[in-house]
């Protein structure tokens, strides 16, 4: 066997997330079903295509324009133009735009994780962040986006530092807004960057108030900290394009200089067509001027022209008033069918009488719930159901009620809860009144054998002799049910 230059390099294992996606396209079981995936699935349980991009597709063959050419190195400039509206809102967009203050600097990218990229690269080369701060919980590629970054810098420089705030006070389910601003108002510094989700925060569905982005942005602004904002569900926390971008907009007009990384994966459900744009806001024209040229300079070593096709797509749609407002509505609708699934989830879960408090998924907006299942559970959920789920418990909310999932959920949460009981009980009888009741009223149908055999494990160690004559029924339960 030959060697290679490049045997001794390091082996970088695949990330969680992809391994997932890649074990469940290896499961062969028919009732396999992901509730991983970041795609919005319609009621077939297929990837849903908006009639509204459908109809762009179909216009855009009637028209005269190169459907193979290049792009600008900086991208298509209605399509940029027009992203700025959506972002900005009309009025300030054009103050930005046209105005002699702060401006406007503005590419097309290779959708969220190319503006991410586009916009890290840059801070910290022209910023020099001494500290890019992220949540503690977050879209996976926030952290390995920055580290290239800091990995692209010279050795002269000083180090860049990924610091995590924390986000999710995992006690009540709730925005840890007190230990985020404390923890940022003790340790974060000046020309440092704040990555903040304009709204939907993956995977948490947690947003500040406007008073907590009120808050957030006068401690920007005293603290001279840069916000980064990733836009990836405009439009899908709320069902308004305008609601969910009040934040960027509010920052900007209290005078904070400011980038925003844009995505139509999730809007539009072009996921794989990559449309995307940058903006970054300058507190001058000459400051826009240059970090222009330095974005465009960037993005021409990397990528040369962005992709044409989709932008054309959002261009269509962003340009033509009908196609607009039908897009509007499809938001509306998906925003809608969201919320309707969460409380359905909540109902179901409570239905099934599943351990724990759920009415917190009601508050969470977007995409996604944030379950708070635990690893064990989610690991059962992939080997004895076929239903993979990230590693964070995000699961997807429009995948949800796709075939066993809320029972099986439910038989995870439900089993730990027993055992739970069980290891506790061997060092006290307190819990024979509840493994009775569990005795005498369970199991359902959908209860498997491992079940039946925590609540013998539970009932030998309390010594409940009501739950222990109830082994007889369960035995032919436990031989002849298998994992599903």
């Amino acid at each position: 066997m030959g060697h290679s230059r490049f045997d001794t390099l390091n082996l970088v294992p695949q990330d969680t997330f992809r391994q997932l996606i890649a074990e469940f396209v290896a499961d062969a079981s028919p009732k396999k079903v992901s509730l991983a995936s970041g795609m919005y699935w319609d009621e077939e349980g297929k990837v849903a295509t908006l009639s509204v991009v459908e109809k762009a597709k179909k216009l855009l063959e009637l028209d005269s324009y190169p459907k193979h050419g290049y792009l600008p190195v900086h991208g298509n400039a209605s399509f940029i133009h027009l992203t700025q509206r959506l972002v900005f809102g009309e009025t300030l967009a054009e103050t930005l735009i046209s105005g002699t203050g702060f401006q406007l600097a503005s590419l097309q990218t290779v959708s969220g994780a190319g503006a991410n990229h586009l916009g890290a690269h840059f801070l910290a080369h022209n910023l020099h962040p001494r500290r890019v701060w992220i949540p503690d919980v977050t879209w996976d590629n926030h952290s390995l986006i920055w580290q290239l970054a800091s990995d692209s810098m010279s050795q002269k420089a000083k180090p860049l530092e990924i610091k995590m705030y924390p986000y999710l006070d995992r006690e009540d389910h709730s925005l840890d807004f007190e230990g985020m601003m404390s923890v940022l108002a003790q340790e974060a510094e000046t020309d440092d960057v704040l990555l903040l989700h304009a709204c939907a925060h993956n995977p948490t569905g947690l947003d500040p108030s406007r008073e907590q982005w009120e808050i957030i942005s006068n401690f920007c602004s005293h603290q001279k900290v840069f916000p980064f904002f990733d836009l990836a569900y405009q439009g899908l926390a709320t069902g308004s394009l305008d609601k969910d971008a009040w934040a960027i907009r509010h920052f900007v007009r209290s005078n904070l200089e400011l980038c925003v990384a844009q995505t139509f994966s999730k809007n539009m459900g072009l996921y794989g067509e990559r449309v995307g744009s940058f903006h970054l806001v300058t507190a001058s024209p000459n400051a826009a001027k240059r970090v222009f040229s330095q974005l465009t300079r960037q993005q021409h070593g990397e990528i040369y022209s962005p992709p044409a096709f989709g932008a054309s797509i959002a261009t269509k749609i962003l340009l033509d008033p009908e196609l607009y407002n039908e897009w509007q509505r499809d938001i509306g609708l998906m925003h809608q069918r969201l919320t309707e699934m969460r409380i359905a989830l909540v109902r179901e879960l409570k239905s099934l009488g599943t351990p724990g408090c759920w009415e917190h998924l009601k508050k969470q907006v977007g995409m996604f719930a944030c379950t708070n299942l635990t690893p064990g559970q989610i690991h059962r959920l992939k080997t004895r159901y076929h239903i993979y789920v990230s590693n964070s418990g995000r699961i997807s909310i429009s995948g949800y009620f796709r075939e066993r999932a809320p029972n099986a959920i439910h038989e995870e949460v439900y089993m730990t809860d027993i055992n739970r009981l069980s290891i506790n009980s061997r060092e006290s009888k307190m819990h024979a009144a509840t493994l009775e009741e569990i005795a005498e009223n369970g199991p359902d149908a959908f209860y498997s054998g491992r079940i039946a055999n925590s609540i013998i494990t539970a009932a030998t160690a309390t010594g409940s002799n009501k739950a222990l004559q109830k082994r007889r029924d369960y035995n032919y339960l436990i031989q002849n049910t298998s994992d599903i």
